[in-house]
């Protein structure tokens, strides 16, 4: 069997006054992340990971944000559509491990839920996903909240 492993990392602007999307969940804050689509970084970070594994490129090389259908896209619709791109490829996914980096607000009640929505998305079981989450001690745009950062690592086998 073979087995393949891929990292992706996204980082987008928090801005006051938009939607916060984050794990395939809307997130009740002051502040929202600023992006092309809904801005959902750790969907992102995911999206170019499992693209990496498979040595597909990457979220910008099929989903540009040049391109004006994609303006305000839901993630999830993104993330579907590289899970049908790997299984293209005769590729399932294993497990995916994910760290967020944010300060403000505390999300750690709300990865039930993100676990559960992007599981859903991928067409996978929970105990498959992993996410955790940090702060960066109020050092970098993280800790002055002006940003945040997502991480993810997947693994990918051949079905």
């Amino acid at each position: 069997m073979e087995f393949r492993v891929g990292f992706g990392y996204d980082v987008h602007q928090l801005k006051e006054g938009i939607p916060f999307w984050l794990g395939g969940i809307k997130i009740e804050h002051t502040k929202g992340s600023l992006g092309h689509s809904d801005g959902d970084a750790l969907i992102h970070a995911i999206c170019d990971a499992l693209l990496g594994a498979a040595n597909l490129g990457d979220i910008g090389l099929h989903f540009p944000d040049t391109d004006p259908t994609l303006k305000g896209i839901d993630s999830k619709l993104l993330l579907k559509k590289c899970v049908e791109l790997i299984k293209k490829e005769g590729y399932g996914i294993g497990n995916i491990d994910t760290t967020i980096c944010l300060q403000k607000p505390k999300v750690k009640e709300l990865i039930p839920k993100m676990r559960e929505s992007l599981a859903e998305v991928m067409g996978i079981d929970q105990s498959q996903v992993s996410i955790k989450a940090t702060t960066t001690e109020k050092l970098g745009f993280v800790g002055k909240e002006k940003g945040l950062a997502a991480y993810a690592v997947v693994l990918i086998k051949k079905i």
